[in-house]
């Protein structure tokens, strides 16, 4: 009886240690990646705030279902058009599907299409969607992980690249999660300026 206590106290001890040492490997990623980007978030946001200023919208789509980028993209675009920590009128912006059809059907010259592939499990689509805006004339933002690193070389001279340099996706997507909310975070600081 003793030695099955000890057993399952041991188990579980381990079992606490595992999972700290998930939120210890997403926060050293995140510290780690802080300043390297910093700067194409910067630049992320004054395209979007470029795009939205002159009237054009934002496009966002992801891959990886409701779980993966295409819930990100959803929930962005939500809060851009909801409001994110302030409030302040709607910003006009759409979740799509990342297809080549959707990007065809709802872009227009101007606009800006900002993709989010954590797994990198889709590369043809994405690259499909990316050429598909760059025929409209649409600024692109990829948001990807190492995985993603390929598409890079899809990218216009115009075009943003932030790239979460780590190979597993879940930790991918909870920095692209933050990647985001500092996005929205910017744009907002752009349009309404920094808060008291």
């Amino acid at each position: 009886m003793a030695a099955a206590r000890w057993a399952l106290a041991y188990h579980a001890a381990m079992l606490e240690q595992r999972i700290q040492q998930q939120f210890f490997e997403g926060a050293d990623l995140q510290y780690q990646t802080a300043e390297s980007l910093a700067r194409p978030i910067a630049q992320a946001a004054g395209a979007i705030v470029d795009a939205l200023t002159a009237g054009n919208k934002l496009l966002l789509c992801g891959t990886g279902g409701a779980s993966g980028g295409a819930g990100l993209a959803h929930h962005a675009a939500a809060l851009l058009v909801s409001g994110f920590e302030r409030e302040r009128p709607p910003l006009a912006a759409i979740a799509i599907a990342p297809e080549t059809a959707s990007v065809q059907a709802l872009g227009l010259p101007g606009d800006l299409l900002l993709l989010v592939d954590a797994a990198g499990s889709e590369l043809d689509a994405c690259m499909a969607a990316v050429r598909a805006a760059q025929g409209k004339d649409m600024t692109v933002v990829l948001l990807v992980g190492s995985s993603g690193d390929g598409l890079r070389e899809t990218l216009a001279e115009t075009d943003l690249h932030i790239a979460v340099p780590h190979e597993r996706a879940s930790r991918v997507l909870e920095s692209h999660l933050l990647v985001l909310h500092a996005l929205l975070d910017a744009v907002d600081a752009q349009l309404l300026g920094d808060p008291e």
